[in-house]
């Protein structure tokens, strides 16, 4: 049984031509093995002959690989190199479900959404697809905001106006009552300075003496 969001991981049979090229066969040992870096390697290795370049079952599984790897847009991206390449039947039903599992575990739900109906489109009695598909539709509109939502935040957010009202909390000053308050400290500061010149004149003030 696979779980949500789980990929089928097994290794799609290449032809008999393809399978003589020992980059083919290493990639699949190593993939068996849990090898992915390795399998990887000899994966891509193989896509450079031409004629292995289309193949669908060696996009396959390079798309396994990358997948293992967490490496899920290059993932949907090989899945979609091997469905483009005259995949029929169960492989090609197998390649939309893991594309649609790569696209999920990429946050591409949208994606995701239409490559499991096609997985469903070939198969409507896997339960797998249908479960993965309605989870992602799940998440899909939780992750979209209700419209009262969208409502209710128009309506608390303030416009400038409302800012410039709203009162200040205890303790603090506006700027308005901060600017008069310096104002009336510098005039008090000068008439302070006014008194002090005003007793050095008399000689009522004694200067400080230097030690």
């Amino acid at each position: 049984m696979r779980y949500w969001y789980c990929l089928i991981g097994l290794v799609m049979v290449l032809p008999a031509a393809a399978q003589e090229d020992p980059h083919i066969r290493k990639g699949n040992r190593y993939y068996r093995e849990g090898q992915f870096d390795k399998a990887l390697s000899e994966y891509q290795r193989a896509k450079e002959t031409p004629k292995n370049a289309s193949d669908p079952a060696l996009n396959y599984n390079l798309g396994n690989t990358l997948f293992r790897l967490q490496s899920f847009d290059e993932a949907a991206e090989a899945y979609n190199n091997s469905l483009s390449n005259r995949q029929q039947g169960e492989e090609q039903q197998h390649t939309y479900y893991n594309k649609g599992v790569a696209l999920s575990r990429g946050k591409k739900l949208e994606a995701s959404v239409e490559a499991y109906k096609n997985a469903l489109r070939l198969d409507p009695g896997d339960q797998d697809a249908r479960i993965n598909l309605q989870k992602a539709l799940f998440e899909l509109k939780r992750q979209q905001p209700r419209p009262e939502d969208q409502e209710d935040q128009q309506q608390h957010e303030p416009d400038e106006n409302e800012q410039e009202e709203r009162p200040q909390p205890p303790g603090s000053l506006s700027k308005k009552q901060a600017e008069q308050l310096l104002r009336a400290l510098s005039q008090r500061e000068q008439q302070v300075q006014q008194k002090i010149q005003q007793l050095r004149n008399r000689g009522g003030m004694r200067q400080e003496k230097d030690w």
